[in-house]
């Protein structure tokens, strides 16, 4: 059983995915990266490019919508030598992505995506792969397209989300519409959405997929890739520490490969991101509500240290 992190835009970085890789992930994303900002010269978008050392196998995921911005992005991320696969985000269902023409924009585009992802084949040697949805809503399905567009491209592979646009995040996952889809391709498929205990794990890995897609459970709790592989759950708090160690690690690193660029200081740039995933991190445990108050009046990292250990039982649970 094959379990992937999926990419998050604000929470996949280096420090998340080397902590998934260890507990379990088999394949990470990096965050979405645009590709149109790479062709402008954004060295802050570079910053998505970095990995860790000890981090398992990384998929560098673009999202775009014009061809030789998603070749220019390709080319640059291949010329690294850091990732297994170049991936096209086709499923971001998120207002500001779909405006711009990217992301679940494409679904009701399948030739558009196909000519994106030959652009994306002509400039690496990378396996190229695909993330998109079932369509833009239930009266709607495009998949079936979509999945011609990326075979005819020669893509290595697809993953649906089976929530249509329109269910954004939420709203039950079209399983069956993800079976069908397993049994059409001629290439390997990966299931995201829904995912969060052994019953949904199962009701996916029934469907036939070949690779099942952790999101927002793995960020609630990133140590579900070691349950859902049968392994010994880490505590929140041991999560935590080792969080705040690989961000550090981050930290200097983008210091050192970007010295013409304002990276945040130590202190800023572990609680600023952390910010994010402690509001995750909390959800569903005892003491979850002061805790969100709490994190809200946090600026730095020893603040951060302070919360944890005033709040120990809480950081305790599953």
């Amino acid at each position: 059983m094959k379990l992937v992190l999926a990419p998050l835009a604000d929470f996949t970085n280096a420090a998340f995915r080397k902590l998934a890789s260890e507990l379990g992930a088999d394949l990470t994303y990096t965050e979405m990266i645009s590709a149109a900002a790479l062709a402008h010269g954004s060295s802050r978008t570079r910053h998505l490019f970095e990995t860790l050392p000890g981090e398992g196998p990384v998929a560098c995921q673009l999202f775009g919508h014009v061809p030789d911005e998603l070749a220019f992005a390709a080319r640059e991320a291949t010329a690294l030598g850091r990732f297994v696969a170049i991936d096209l985000n086709a499923g971001c269902p998120m207002p500001r992505i779909r405006q711009g023409g990217d992301g679940a924009a494409l679904v009701p585009q399948p030739q558009l995506v196909h000519d994106l992802l030959v652009a994306i084949k002509r400039e690496t040697n990378l396996p190229v792969t695909l993330k998109t949805r079932p369509g833009p809503s239930p009266d709607r399905v495009t998949m079936f397209e979509l999945l011609d567009a990326a075979e005819t491209a020669g893509c290595a592979g697809i993953t649906l989300h089976a929530r249509f646009t329109s269910q954004m995040h939420g709203g039950t996952p079209h399983l069956e519409l993800l079976a069908e889809l397993v049994q059409r391709a001629h290439i390997p498929v990966t299931g995201n959405g829904g995912v969060h205990n052994e019953a949904t794990l199962k009701a996916m890995l029934e469907t036939g997929v070949d690779a099942v897609m952790l999101g927002r459970a793995a960020i609630t709790n990133p140590a579900h890739f070691a349950g859902l592989k049968g392994h010994e759950m880490p505590s929140r708090k041991e999560l935590f520490t080792r969080h705040v160690e690989y961000l550090l690690d981050l930290q200097g690193q983008l210091s050192r490969n970007f010295p013409e660029d304002h990276v945040m200081p130590p202190d800023e740039f572990v609680c600023a991101t952390l910010h994010r995933h402690l509001f995750h991190y909390f959800k569903g445990v005892p003491g979850a509500a002061e805790l969100r108050r709490k994190i809200n009046e946090i600026h730095t990292l020893a603040e951060t240290r302070a919360l944890v250990t005033h709040f120990p039982l809480a950081l305790q649970g599953e």
